[in-house]
């Protein structure tokens, strides 16, 4: 019997959906859920400001055309649910292929459980903009690969899901929007982003698109981190009252609350880096071009990176090994294959990888916490690393390092140039969409102030860069003196030590003393960061960096690795305390 019911889920979202029903009712909306029986099929509900729908499956003008498509459906879904000694909470990619292996769980199974999750918190932390419509079909084809024991079934993400930040192009029914409502649903993007291709041929899933920074954060100075015209405001897991950093915020906060198994973002400055220390996961930042940029709405084409933000290193690196590589679509990808090993990076998950590494202390400015528990802390991690083998040179100095991180400006003057050009590149390569140049974007601002929130945030960014010209003296300038800035600092650092590896502490707000991403960002260098313990009660993550030259992540992959497994540092976040973030 095809049964129809109004504002229902099941029995463990009912607290949650009738939370919805006031927020749903001022909309004029009407959501359903379609069920056989005491079975939940499909629902056509939602939850985004947008009015897409953090949901799945269909929308309708009337019941009578929603239990006809669902009713030919019905007979596909799979309603068993994976076995009880399988959790999606803190599962590893090693977890779920040893569950597939078992018949403990299948991707549909897997994909479903990771959607009823985001449904039943995104609405606190926001860190999930879209879900994938198809996911569920991707998953069932995941299965079939697997039951005829298809080649690409033999492949780490074969099955796995993956949330992507909302600036990679997906050509399927999702958007690509970078949180803002300037860039509509009927924007048509070519083709996949060149990172989504590897990750789909790889057998990856694509869940859904994880919220971020609006514009990566480069619209206006006032814009808070983690917030979005179309996402809202990101919600560390933690603590509601920190910021989840951006501007991979979402992706960041979606890996910590378990919404996906691996999920992946970006950085031109800090952007996978801060909010991965900050909501506690596994961030790796790639020497630019390792990974492409290709269908990715940009900032730098010198500085954009793509990484993965996952809850371990050992998923990270699977990660990496799928995405790196060339892509005739992005130049700077060309050289790189000269950095990627022969058998991958996953060769490098070594128990004793530290041992034997020689890691510098960079003090001043990047330990100079005015917490003793935080000292305190990297105080006995610079002990452990020591126990596990390493030589720790302390006391090191970066000559030029106050230059650096109060010359913002040389910075800013760079990327305003580039983040014009490239940004007006990208948009003129969509197949649909009214916005066509960054001047179109600031256009379609200045008269929806309400909608994205222009009066309280400002648009200086974008308005700074499209008064910019090219790449003129000054611009060139910039780009040189970062150069050399890079050269004379950190990399002099590195080569005259001897150096493996450079250890720092947490950035971001709450870690002022930090600012470690700028070195590395402004010259393209790679970086990890790993989970290194909480204050506050274990309400403030701590996360340690390791930064090295262009090439060099083998060693820090091992140097991270080791790490984590000798402190075995992380805890899951407790959600449920959480509150709602406005600003």
């Amino acid at each position: 019997m095809h049964n129809l019911y109004m504002i229902c889920y099941a029995k463990f979202m009912i607290e949650y959906v009738a939370d919805n029903i006031v927020v749903l009712a001022e909309r004029k909306l009407t959501y359903y859920v379609y069920a056989v029986g005491n079975t939940v099929i499909r629902w056509n509900g939602g939850l985004s400001r947008d009015n897409r729908g953090m949901g799945y499956g269909y929308r309708h003008q009337n019941v009578n055309s929603a239990i006809t498509i669902l009713s030919s459906s019905a007979s596909h879904t799979d309603t068993a649910t994976a076995d009880e000694s399988f959790s999606i909470i803190e599962a590893t990619v090693d977890d779920i292929k040893l569950a597939f292996t078992q018949n403990k769980v299948t991707s549909r199974q897997l994909v479903q459980s990771y959607i009823d999750r985001i449904n039943s918190l995104n609405r606190t932390l926001k860190g999930v903009i879209e879900v994938n419509p198809d996911a569920l079909s991707l998953a069932d084809n995941a299965d079939r690969e697997r039951r005829d024991n298809e080649p690409v079934s033999l492949s780490r993400l074969h099955g796995i899901p993956v949330l992507v930040r909302d600036i990679f192009d997906t050509k399927d029914k999702m958007s690509t929007t970078a949180g803002s409502f300037a860039l509509p649903q009927g924007s048509v993007v070519p083709c996949d982003a060149g990172v989504v291709t590897k990750l789909r041929n790889a057998g990856g899933i694509i869940l859904g698109k994880a919220s971020l920074s609006e514009w990566s954060g480069f619209r206006g100075y006032r814009q808070p981190t983690g917030w979005s015209a179309r996402g809202d405001y990101g919600v560390n897991p933690y603590d509601s009252n920190l910021t989840p950093c951006g501007s991979s915020s979402g992706s960041a906060i979606s890996a910590a609350a378990s919404f996906a198994t691996v999920t992946i973002g970006a950085e031109t400055d800090g952007s996978i880096l801060c909010p991965s220390s900050l909501n506690s996961v596994v961030g790796i930042k790639p020497t630019v071009g390792l990974t492409s940029r290709a269908g990715v709405i940009p900032i730098s084409p010198r500085q954009d990176s793509v990484g993965p933000i996952c809850r371990t290193v050992s998923d990270a690196v699977y990660v990496l090994d799928t995405i790196a590589g060339l892509d005739n679509n992005d130049t700077a990808t060309v050289p790189m294959p000269k950095y990627i090993p022969s058998g991958g990076y996953a060769q490098f998950l070594k128990r004793d990888g530290v041992k034997g590494k020689r890691l510098g202390i960079v003090r001043n400015p990047f330990f100079n916490f005015s917490s003793a528990d935080v000292r305190n802390a990297f105080e006995a991690h610079f002990n452990k690393l020591r126990q596990e083998g390493a030589t720790v040179i302390d006391n090191l100095q970066i000559t030029n390092v106050n230059e650096i991180l109060s010359d913002a400006n040389t910075e800013l003057t760079a990327l305003t140039a580039e983040f014009k050009i490239s940004l007006n590149s990208y948009l003129s390569n969509l197949m649909n969409s009214p916005v066509r140049t960054l001047a179109d974007a600031i256009d379609f601002n200045n008269k929806n102030p309400d909608l994205e929130k222009i009066n309280q945030y400002g648009q200086e960014l974008f308005e700074r860069s499209q008064a910019t010209n090219g790449i003129g003296t000054k611009e060139r300038e910039a780009i040189d003196k970062l150069a050399r800035q890079t050269r004379e600092g950190f990399v002099k650092l590195m080569e005259t030590n001897n150096l493996d590896a450079v250890v720092a502490g947490p950035g971001g707000s709450n870690f002022p003393e930090s600012q470690f991403p700028r070195i590395l960002a402004i010259g393209g260098l790679p970086g990890i960061t790993v989970p290194a313990g909480y204050t506050n009660q274990n309400k403030t993550p701590l996360g340690i960096f390791f930064g090295g030259l262009n090439g060099t992540e083998p060693k820090l992959i091992e140097i991270a690795y080791a790490f984590e497994q000798a402190t075995k540092a992380r805890i899951p976040p407790t959600i449920t305390s959480l509150k709602y973030q406005t600003y």
